[in-house]
């Protein structure tokens, strides 16, 4: 693909890998382009934005100078280590792109994308183009050269580009044109410098050595993985991808790695997914625990924790919107106000390109019972909780009893008025019933009297207000006739039993008005009373795909589950990794790769092997 080509079209979301380093991560396209990348963290402004807009976003190529005939992308098995291959005339020459994670929690980590080029057969000659632009593509670098590679400081972050072969600065854009014989490597690291250090030219030696390194961390890491059923190159693959998106050094963990990948090319439904949800980050503990990773789960309990310590109950925010925001940045604080980077034009045309989240001041009741539900999880699968941890949870319970039944912006975030939310009910539900689980079986202190007294009202309320007996199935909102996605979780939560007559004719509802082939919509946008506040359309939703699997495995429907899920995992792309959303046509849509998609694939494996025997 030439660059001519790439500055009128975008690649498709789904022709990328991932690669991180537990810090941020990069987008590597099969044309091998690094397309995204934030420099120090996920939530940094980025300095490759090719993604969001060719022209003047920023990009990092590599590619052969002649003709390509093909390519290859794949990662090393059981590693964050991607491989792009191009398939030439005059030869085979391999990419291997990644970036080193040495140890866990490594108070020495060194951010550094390292580009490894080998020829395979053959002699290829390729170029490499370092086109580095600051603050999403608002300023332009001024590479300089320096001893050890070429400097390019944007006054938040220092970077140095160092390579084993020449660096000639064009312009701007750093370059080198290589050509290697059959046997022969070429190095290039782009280092991301801590404040006063100094730039340390790479070597073959010593990449090869990072290399070695970052293998052995991945595949140890990997390695204690309780899933061994039939998929498991999907759900291992999936684990990794999560594991990309937790912060090592705070515990927190983001939704996805991207911001304002659109539901709909061309249209407006573009958000900012780089950070911390407490729904996303909730149920991404939940299956990461249900493979046995619990460091995760400690790291990420801790994080909340600290959240939960700081709810201050003079602030004026406490009462209208609870103890705990929707979202938080890497650091716990909300984060700055949503706005529109009108220079970038968005991904294929789809404006605006939004940084931030207007979320942050909705009230969103459900995020309660899936953090609660995943400390339960860690209660029981982890360390335990603490004392201080069940003493901050009892806090927020005590809100969650005085404030279940308000209207809220629901699961979706619509941006409408609030409405009385089904699944917010349902989720209310859980963060009281497992708070009584863990009480119990643990014999920690608490009002189970009282609490079982708002589960039972909370339980109540939802089978007479949220139940149309006309449409006989469970509705969106209480006096709502829109059905929802969301509703399947109602016997993965333990709600209703699998076999309960009312979830079933929900099921049988939802599989009219929602289900297309395997996959699955949030919800009607078209529907009566159900417009979400926002223009056009947008795909089918691919976690709620994997909770219908997951509600026909609970249901006895083993085969029909069985056949969803291999539909579904023909969705993912060339290496297993998931958006947000499936178009009409089976492209990936919204910002990639998207953390509960994976975790959801993994949940539903899990039951699915369990089902089968």
């Amino acid at each position: 693909m030439t660059e001519e080509a790439r500055t009128d079209r975008a690649p498709d979301i789904a022709a990328h890998g991932l690669i991180g380093d537990l810090r941020s991560c990069a987008l590597v396209s099969t044309d091998g382009t690094i397309d995204w990348f934030c420099p120090g963290r996920f939530d940094a402004p980025s300095i490759f934005a090719a993604l969001l807009d060719p022209e003047v976003g920023g990009a990092w190529t590599l590619r052969p100078t002649g003709e390509v005939t093909r390519t290859q992308q794949y990662y090393l098995p059981d590693t964050a280590i991607l491989v792009t291959r191009f398939l030439t005339p005059q030869g085979v020459v391999e990419v291997q792109d990644f970036m080193p994670v040495l140890r866990p929690h490594d108070d020495e980590h060194r951010q550094r994308v390292v580009r490894r080029v080998s020829a395979v057969r053959g002699a290829v000659p390729f170029v490499t183009r370092v086109q580095v632009r600051h603050d999403y593509g608002r300023e332009d670098a001024t590479p300089t050269q320096v001893e050890g590679g070429i400097s390019i400081p944007d006054g938040h972050v220092d970077l140095v580009l160092s390579s084993t072969h020449d660096l000639v600065i064009d312009g701007g854009v750093v370059v080198a044109d290589v050509e290697l014989a059959e046997g022969e490597t070429a190095l290039f690291v782009l280092e991301v410098l801590a404040e006063g250090a100094e730039p340390v030219p790479c070597a073959v030696d010593d990449t090869a050595s990072l290399l070695d390194r970052t293998t052995s961390y991945w595949r140890g890491w990997l390695a204690s993985s309780s899933y061994a059923g039939r998929w498991r190159g999907a759900v291992e693959r999936s684990a990794i991808t999560l594991k990309l998106m937790c912060h090592e050094p705070s515990g927190g963990v983001i939704a996805s790695p991207t911001t304002s990948l659109p539901e709909e090319i061309g249209g407006e439904r573009n958000w900012d997914y780089r950070f911390v949800w407490i729904r996303d980050a909730a149920f991404t503990l939940y299956g990461l625990l249900r493979l046995g990773f619990t460091d995760e789960a400690a790291a990420f309990t801790a994080w909340l924790s600290r959240r939960i310590g700081e709810a201050d109950r003079d602030d004026p925010t406490y009462e209208r919107l609870g103890p705990l925001r929707v979202l938080y940045d890497l650091d716990g604080k909300v984060p700055v106000e949503e706005h529109e980077l009108d220079h970038l034009a968005g991904h294929r045309g789809s404006r605006p390109v939004r940084v931030g989240n207007a979320a942050v001041d909705q009230l969103q009741l459900d995020i309660y019972g899936e953090l609660v539900d995943s400390v339960y999880l860690f209660d029981k699968y982890g360390a335990g909780i603490s004392h201080d941890g069940w003493s901050d949870l009892c806090t927020v319970l005590e809100w969650v009893m005085d404030n279940w039944d308000r209207d809220d912006h629901g699961m979706w975030e619509i941006r409408q008025e609030p409405r009385p939310h089904t699944t917010s009910r349902l989720m209310c539900w859980v963060a009281v019933e497992r708070m009584i689980r863990v009480a119990r079986r643990r014999g920690l202190p608490g009002d189970i009297a009282a609490w079982g007294k708002v589960r039972d009202e909370i339980y109540e309320r939802v089978m007479a207000e949220s139940w149309d007996p006309d449409l006989e199935s469970f509705t969106q909102a209480e006096g709502s006739r829109v059905l929802d996605a969301g509703l399947l979780l109602m016997p993965l939560v333990k709600f209703t039993a699998p076999g309960d007559p009312r979830f079933l004719s929900t099921l049988d509802a939802i599989e009219e008005h929602l289900v297309t082939d395997s996959l699955v919509f949030r919800y009607d946008p078209e529907a009566q009373d159900s417009h979400d506040g926002l223009d056009g359309a947008e795909g089918t939703f691919s976690m709620c795909s994997f909770w219908y699997v997951e509600a026909l495995t609970r249901a006895g429907r083993v085969d029909d589950a069985r056949l969803a899920f291999e539909k579904m995992l023909t969705y993912g792309n060339h290496l297993g990794l998931f958006a947000e959303q499936v178009g009409l046509t089976g492209e990936q849509l919204g910002n990639f790769p998207q953390a509960f998609t994976h975790l959801s694939l993994i949940s539903a494996a899990t039951n699915l092997d369990r089902a089968l025997g």
